[in-house]
């Protein structure tokens, strides 16, 4: 029997209950728009039909190296569908003008571009802006980038990306949330509210699409594009509930991710795009590839260009992206009988609509007003609030003794490759961000002290010492000039800066395409010479603080050892340099959180908070045991678990109370706890709640995340916490795949990171 066929059988088992209650009831369908699209598409040749399902580039190539040529000409043919990569009012109105009164049938096209973590206000990372853990303010950055890209003349964004990711050696960590399904699942939501607004045809909204469709931060060896295999059990209770979160939240459109599934590939696998998508989850937008995916088919063994096209549509994709496999095979495929033109139909229709939904049938110009370009992009209040989300996002990892924050006084070596380079502080997948003048830490810095401290500067190190790394590190214009001096003297001479200064802060870590896609990296620890750096830093006896960039979770054993500060400020963004400045010298008390652990070191990859025990689990406190599961070599601990994150100020969590010990379903149980600010600033802490089924019909994690508050307290203020536990935040998909709480007993546990948290326990009865 073939694999997927295993695959399918195994689903039949409690087919009717999978994600039975979790299915959302659709509207009633449009009757207007659908006279209309039927009237349009009656109209339609089999060539025009196809045309609809095709996604060119009309500029550069961003995620591949194919470039789409003759662009015009098909658009006046009636061969194109979608567009992305115009990025101005006047280039897309160019476009859409040719569709609209040169084409046969005058349909509009679609724009889209890569708006990632911000338009040209560009906002933190995903990651980063995970940890902040502000579902409204997460929700704000998307409704600023819809406002900013729509005013551009876009309508449609190829995110969020909702991929959970647990291997921080994958580049595209970087581009997600982070390792939760919880959390994940929320910030999927608001980020689909943020884009969608709540009516997709004002002209300040733009579509999101949902990617990628599935499982891609799952990849073998977290090497990018690579194979995905994975048990029924953690697909569904671990990785799909966020793409479900996000299209339940009315996302458009869906992308399919490029690993296989279960010997299938994602763009040709039809149980996922047809039988999970469709049927199952009831999805009425429209399926479109990844850069090239179609044509990609043919390396992973399934056939030639024709082959792959076909199977990529019967799968239940509708929209090819760059790889024009479906305008070049579809319709020869149709006349051997290998494609229905029915299921041309269906994705053209699913095209349409969502065109009709943009309101681009009313007026196809209506996201091209040059006047709202001038007025709504990079605007003072956008500005002011990207600064005001970096600093939210940046995470404490250590302060010794106080160390931070800083004072605004005397003399400040600012030292390392990251310490200059305005073009690496956007961040990865920032497309649309203006390099050139995007402001440098050292610029940042020179702005906020002005008169009141002397700042000094020292490049210390080159990024990297392989210069051939460090070119493949710092491509798109993120280059970061190398000094080719012997390395020695250019340590020496930041040695020699940092003896005059008071306080050394060394800007150190990862460029900015050092993560994100095609950027997978097996070393997880700060480059090497950097590394050297720092421990000649740190001779001199100096106060030193580690600004650290990066774009995933690093392997700072070394470091949280011997360095008395640590602030990650991962890739803030536009205003990144001046966020920074905000949160050192203490004007903004750092509330980050994380949202993927960091290891001890690359060994212990993949290692996240919710993990199963084993039968022979290593107990509290130890090290190690013989038999048991652990290393010889290193602790089965993380360096910083999930959820971790320090803050100026302290807080204190008292006896946690429940109102119950036991209730039934239908019933809630109330979780209260008092947490305290003891310190002497105000801060932000997010006060997070864990549960644990002791006993089940399969294992389940220890622990996994259910809910969450961030709060504000004044120095001495306490404040009470509560959450509401009902049966619904029991629930899993079991080994029958039905999604179900089972009578038991259970922990709780609240805290401020997965790790330090206080106990409670609980029973369902049924």
């Amino acid at each position: 029997m073939k694999p997927l066929s295993i695959f399918l059988l195994s689903l039949l088992f409690g087919a009717s209950s999978v994600w039975a209650q979790q299915k959302r009831t659709n509207s009633s369908p449009d009757q207007k728009m659908n006279a209309f699209i039927s009237s349009l598409m009656s109209k339609m040749t089999l060539d025009e039909k196809i045309g609809q399902l095709n996604l060119l580039t009309g500029g550069e190539a961003t995620t591949g190296s194919v470039v789409s040529t003759d662009v015009e000409r098909k658009i006046k043919s009636g061969q194109v569908g979608g567009m992305f990569s115009f990025t101005t009012p006047q280039k897309i109105r160019k476009a859409q003008e040719i569709a609209v009164k040169q084409s046969r049938l005058k349909i509009p096209i679609i724009f889209g571009q890569d708006v990632i973590h911000g338009y040209k206000t560009t906002f933190p990372i995903p990651l980063a802006l995970s940890s902040t853990w502000n579902m409204a303010m997460i929700e704000k950055t998307a409704r600023v980038a819809a406002i900013e890209a729509s005013a551009d003349g876009l309508n449609w964004t190829f995110s969020p990306m909702v991929d959970i990711s647990r291997d921080p050696r994958w580049g595209r960590i970087s581009e997600g949330s982070g390792e939760d399904t919880y959390l994940g699942s929320q910030i999927a939501r608001a980020m689909v509210k943020g884009y969608q607004g709540d009516d997709l045809s004002r002209y300040n909204t733009i579509m999101a699409c949902v990617k990628h469709f599935a499982l891609y931060g799952a990849a073998e060896a977290g090497r990018d594009y690579n194979t995905t295999d994975m048990s029924l059990d953690r697909m569904y209770n671990e990785y799909l509930p966020p793409y479900k979160a996000a299209l339940d939240a009315g996302a458009g459109s869906i992308m399919t991710s490029f690993n296989d599934i279960n010997g299938v590939p994602a763009t040709a696998n039809k149980w996922l795009m047809t039988d999970l998508l469709r049927k199952e989850w009831g999805f009425k937008g429209f399926v479109v590839t990844d850069y090239t995916a179609v044509n990609e088919l043919i390396d992973h063994g399934l056939g030639d260009l024709q082959k792959v096209s076909a199977l990529s549509l019967n799968a239940g994709v509708d929209m090819d992206m760059v790889g024009e496999g479906f305008l070049t095979t579809l319709k020869k495929s149709v006349a051997q009988g290998k494609v229905k033109q029915q299921r041309i139909d269906e994705a053209c229709r699913l095209i349409l609509e969502a065109k009709y939904k943009l309101g681009l049938f009313e007026d196809p110009f209506r996201y091209c007003n040059e006047e709202r370009a001038k007025t709504e992009i990079l605007k003072p209040e956008h500005l002011q609030f990207a600064r005001e989300v970096a600093a939210e996002s940046f995470v404490l990892l250590k302060n010794e003794n106080h160390t931070l924050p800083l004072k605004k006084t005397g003399t400040i070596a600012l030292i390392g490759p990251l310490a200059n380079t305005g073009s690496n502080m956007p961040g990865t997948w920032s497309v649309n961000s203006d390099l050139v003048n995007t402001r440098s830490l050292l610029e940042g810095l020179q702005a906020y002290v002005g008169q009141d401290a002397k700042i000094l500067h020292s490049l210390g190190a080159n990024l990297i010492s392989d210069a051939a790394y460090q070119e493949r590190a710092t491509m798109f214009g993120r280059n970061i000039p190398r000094d080719n001096r012997p390395e020695a003297e250019v340590i020496g001479e930041a040695v020699a800066l940092a003896k005059t200064a008071d306080v050394v802060i060394a800007a150190l870590g990862e460029s900015s395409e050092m993560s994100g896609e095609a950027s997978s990296r097996t070393d997880l620890e700060i480059p090497d010479v950097q590394k050297r750096l720092l421990q000649a830093l740190l001779k001199t006896g100096k106060p030193l603080v580690l600004v650290l960039f990066t774009g995933r979770p690093l392997a700072l054993k070394w470091e949280d050892e011997h360095v008395p500060a640590i602030l990650n400020v991962w890739f803030g963004g536009t205003e990144t340099a001046n966020a920074i400045p905000d949160v050192l010298f203490g004007a903004i008390n750092p509330s980050g959180k994380l949202t993927a652990t960091f290891p001890q070191n690359v060994g212990q990859v993949p290692l996240y908070y919710a993990h199963k025990n084993t039968g022979r689990p290593l107990a509290e406190g130890k090290w190690f045991t013989k038999f048991r599961s652990n290393y010889l070599d290193v602790s089965n601990d993380p360096l910083y678990p999930f959820g971790y994150g320090l803050s100026y100020t302290s807080f204190t969590y008292g006896h946690l109370k429940l109102d119950k010990t036991s209730f039934k379903p239908g019933e809630t149980i109330t979780i209260s706890i008092e947490v305290k600010n003891t310190g002497t600033m105000t801060g932000k802490e997010v006060v997070q709640l864990y549960i644990r089924d002791l006993e089940g019909s399969a294992t389940r994690p220890v622990k996994e995340l259910k809910n969450f508050q961030k709060i504000s307290l004044k120095p001495g203020e306490a404040k009470t916490v509560s959450f509401k536990i009902t049966e619904d935040d029991l629930k899993f998909y079991n080994s029958a795949l039905k999604f179900v709480a089972e009578p038991g007993d259970f922990n709780v546990f609240v805290g401020g990171n997965s790790r330090d948290v206080t106990t409670g326990k609980f029973t369902l009865i049924k």
